[in-house]
């Protein structure tokens, strides 16, 4: 048999899919020695970059506006409010927010992010590797853009209730008219809101965001008009404009790519189906496409699994809530497919020269294409529910001839085993540099904090969007 058919802890000699693991590899190995204060620290997962780019940008932004209050005097007087400066700090944050997001700065992002090479110290490597968290720019970012739109209109609320003629009841409208659409998006967006209504999140972030754009030219346009007081304004000559040009082609671009493709659908189980593009449809190792069947209203992201030699790539779906079940249920024949493909985290991989992945289920979908394409010496820990019967017999007969030694644990036979302690030790026997973990967020983050804890670069999702 090609699974692991005995725990790691006794495994039979006979079987080829077994990498011998003692046992040993039942002890706790996040303590295998005792980690500094500051090791610990930099280790939770509230210390991760996601959560210091999001500090780093809000205290740039507290900086900005104590600065204000307190050496320029912003606050003084209705006319000392620098309502023009207040409109550009939320521009500038709103653009990070919108550009970090844009699927071709992500793309060059990482492309700069793995030009290091690996005659590099490790521990620059290793924060090149959580290139991948840019997203604490995008929430900082939306965060403290709302701020100071708030602290515009209220500075134009007190200019215009004081007599002041530099704003206009159009401007004061639609002002007024952005911040409510700018608070709750920030509210749906909040962890708990989004984890229990992620679809009504989606679509409320899409349509609101095109709506916040849309007024936001006609708030420059009516800001201007103020200015000029009817005397024309050069528009094309303020900075504003050329901002939201940008913003407007960086919204629109993943849309003018938006196309209805063929698939084949391959019905692996109740649980599962694989989905493969082909000829025309253009993906890298490492990298995730959006798929939907009502384009305007959801989107799902999988990982592609581009395979040398072939045309298209394929995508593993399993049942993880009503979408991917009714796709499962009734595979399609066609599907929307929107944007090019992006990178994602795996690929920060060519920063180390030997990598250990562990994946849980599904998660064998964005390993799938680096164990294929093999760029360095990969070894894989699998654990999912009878996984032949699940994805099977083809998938991991060619995962194990891409990694012979792979250890795939069945937790339908022998339950959930410890994946931090079996990494762990798998760096160890196979020398790796760094590990990759592509699992639910519990798993995740626990497979992570063990590897920071002893030295070992880690990375995994980070679950912000």
């Amino acid at each position: 048999m090609s699974v692991l058919s005995h725990p790691v802890q006794s495994p039979p000699a006979s079987s080829p899919a077994v990498r011998p693991t003692p046992p040993a590899a039942a002890r706790d190995y996040s303590r295998l020695w005792e980690p500094s204060l500051a090791r610990r620290f930099w280790s939770h997962p509230r210390a991760t970059q996601y959560h210091r780019l999001f500090a780093a940008l809000i205290l740039a932004n507290a900086f900005m506006l104590v600065r204000g209050l307190a050496v320029e005097g912003w606050a003084r007087d209705s006319l000392s409010v620098p309502l023009e400066a207040l409109g550009n700090l939320a521009l500038a944050n709103f653009s990070i927010a919108i550009l970090i997001r844009q699927q071709r700065v992500i793309n060059a992002l990482f492309w700069l992010a793995t030009r290091v090479p690996l005659s590099a110290p490790l521990w620059l490597r290793w924060q090149c590797g959580k290139v991948f968290h840019f997203g604490g720019l995008h929430t900082a970012g939306a965060t403290s853009g709302t701020v100071w739109f708030a602290l515009l209109l209220g500075g134009q609320a007190w200019h215009a209730a004081k007599g002041g003629d530099a704003v206009s009841l159009r401007t004061l409208c639609l002002s007024g008219a952005v911040l409510p659409l700018l608070f709750t998006m920030i509210l749906t967006a909040l962890p708990p809101m989004r984890s229990k209504n992620h679809n009504r999140f989606e679509r409320m972030h899409r349509f609101m965001g095109w709506t916040v754009l849309a007024l936001f030219w006609m708030h420059t346009l009516s800001t201007q008009a103020d200015l000029a007081r009817g005397h024309g304004f050069p528009l094309f000559r303020t900075p504003q404009f050329w901002v939201l040009c940008v913003l407007t082609l960086s919204v629109a671009s993943t849309w003018w790519r938006l196309k209805i493709v063929p698939v084949e659908a391959v019905r692996t189980s109740s649980h599962a189906v694989i989905l493969r593009f082909g000829k025309g449809c253009k993906a890298f190792p490492g990298s995730a496409v959006a798929i939907s069947h009502t384009p305007l209203l959801e989107w799902h992201s999988f990982a592609t699994i581009p395979a040398p030699g072939e045309d298209g790539f394929r995508l593993i779906v399993s049942r993880a809530g009503d979408w991917t079940g009714a796709l499962i249920e009734n595979p399609p024949s066609r599907v929307w497919i929107k944007g090019i493909a992006t990178a994602g985290v795996a690929n920060i991989e060519v920063l180390f020269k030997r990598v250990v992945y562990v994946a849980t289920g599904s998660g064998i979908g964005p390993c799938m294409t680096h164990l294929l394409h093999k760029r360095l010496p990969i070894f894989l820990i699998w654990a999912t529910k009878n996984p032949i019967k699940t994805y099977g017999q083809p998938l991991v007969d060619e995962i194990l001839r891409a990694v012979p030694d792979a250890v795939i644990w069945d937790t339908d036979t022998h339950g959930k085993p410890n994946l931090s302690a079996m990494a762990l030790d798998a760096v160890s026997k196979f020398r790796a540099e760094a590990v990759i973990v592509i699992a639910n967020r519990r798993l995740t983050e626990n497979v992570i904090q063990a590897s920071e804890l002893n030295g070992i670069p880690a990375y995994g999702a980070i679950f912000d969007s």
